[in-house]
């Protein structure tokens, strides 16, 4: 096919357009973007080649928007297996402190490959971790996701509070604030690119409550604003949190986030389970969002998020995987259908299909700040997400959209990035998955052992 000819991508199974616009006979991609879409029984208005999808369900790129890639290397570790966050964490930290640059590169080359397969087209990652000789960890992320063809949101997180001061982190993992911040500003120098479409955006992160110094929270906020970068943070995550803050720092959480600078259209937080309506009405107001991770939820314990609670304050909600080693998988069209039975425990049947895939979607680009992506419609970028009902899994379907969350999709067939095809047939262009897989499973056993 001629790269520069307009692809008519015609007559899906189903498509998910916006709005819920007849696009039945299919999308006209072109220059990247979507020019068209197609009504029943229609033909495009430009000259095409086509893809016939008839086989297909057709998502908008799914969006993750919380991960920490660095984790695929300590996936259902015996020192971390059946406990809650806390516990977890203090049980991992010792191993991640011994993360080295070609151990993040593959970890980071695993999950991208991963997350793309499952219907992923943007990716945020909140790398927090920087132990001695791990200085380039972003530039890492940076070459991998372009080498990749993934969009990328490489969050700087940070930690500079360790056990010695209070926190929760060794002092092995922690850096001071002094280049933390000199740091962040390098990085959003080089890789953030604001512009419609961009590949590479940066937002800065300090992990949370219990890993940061009030001091750098405060910094990073004024320095993001300087940039026009957004804020990232792990807040609301479980009671541990809410009892550290009010002991460390004289309030809850949100008190905490507001005290700092924080509550803005720019910040997005991770998990937001435990916050009060009061709080819940603030966040709304103050046009935060939220990254709701179920998976990882129900594995560490942490809780239910309020979705629907949170969304009608004028929260913005998307999906997030997280880290692979709180959810042991990278997978967001599973976690597409996690969102969907979680969210009915906590509210009803009413909570639909619809809902989670627009909060993977349509949702998730609000909370990374984007209008260009997360939807199919006319001049967004085209970035899209083929899924078949070929397995048994599927058979006897009768609603294509609804089958591809209730009977559990977890394999895109094709996806798309910028009008660039990055899978094709269920596989990524260019990846050695065998090797892949042997190279990141001999370094994540050497790196278990040397910790």
């Amino acid at each position: 096919m001629n790269p520069s000819t307009p692809l008519w991508i015609k007559t899906p199974l189903a498509i998910l357009a916006a709005d819920g616009a007849d696009a039945s006979g299919g999308v006209v991609v072109s220059g990247g973007r979507i020019a068209e879409l197609v009504p029943a029984g229609g033909k495009p208005a430009l000259e095409c080649q086509t893809f016939d999808a008839s086989r297909h369900v057709v998502l908008p790129g799914l969006i993750n928007t919380h991960h920490h890639f660095y984790q695929t290397l300590t996936r259902a570790h015996p020192a971390a297996i059946n406990k809650e966050l806390f516990d977890w964490l203090t049980a991992l930290y010792p191993i991640w402190a011994k993360l080295g640059p070609e151990a993040l590169r593959l970890a980071t080359r695993l999950a991208l490959t991963e997350l793309m397969m499952s219907g992923v087209t943007c990716s945020s990652d909140h790398h927090y971790v920087f132990p001695d000789g791990l200085e380039d960890a972003l530039d890492i992320q940076a070459e991998e996701a372009t080498a990749l063809g993934m969009r990328m949101v490489l969050n700087r997180g940070s930690m500079n509070l360790s056990q010695k001061d209070g926190g929760l982190p060794p002092d092995s993992v922690v850096q001071d604030a002094d280049t933390i911040l000199a740091d962040c500003e390098r990085v959003i120098g080089a890789y953030h690119d604001a512009s419609e479409g961009s590949m590479l955006q940066v937002a800065l992160a300090p992990c949370s409550p219990f890993s940061v110094t009030r001091e750098l929270m405060r910094d990073t906020a004024t320095l993001a604003k300087k940039c026009g970068c957004a804020l990232h943070t792990h807040l609301g995550e479980t009671h541990d949190e809410d009892e550290f803050c009010v002991s460390m720092f004289g309030c809850r959480p949100v008190d905490y986030l507001e005290d700092c600078g924080w509550l803005g259209t720019k910040t997005w937080l991770a998990h937001g389970i435990h916050f009060d309506d009061g709080e819940i009405a603030r966040l709304g107001g103050a046009g935060v969002g939220v990254s709701h991770c179920p998976t990882s939820n129900t594995v560490l314990a942490s809780g239910l998020c309020r979705t629907r609670d949170l969304e009608a304050a004028g929260v913005k909600v998307g999906l997030g995987v997280d880290g692979s080693a709180s959810n042991d998988s990278s997978n967001l069209m599973e976690g597409v259908r996690h969102a969907l039975m979680l969210n009915r425990i906590r509210y009803d049947a009413t909570v639909s299909h619809l809902d989670a895939l627009r909060w993977a979607t349509a949702g998730s680009a609000a909370c990374l700040g984007r209008d260009d992506i997360g939807s199919i419609a006319v001049g967004k970028q085209a970035d899209l997400a083929l899924f078949t009902l070929d397995e048994l899994r599927f058979s006897g379907a009768h609603d294509p959209l609804a089958a591809l969350v209730l009977c559990g999709a977890h394999r895109a067939d094709r996806v798309m990035i910028k009008g660039r095809w990055t899978v094709k047939d269920g596989m990524p262009a260019g990846v050695d998955i065998e090797k892949l897989r042997h190279d990141h499973g001999a370094i994540a056993k050497l790196f278990a052992e040397a910790a």
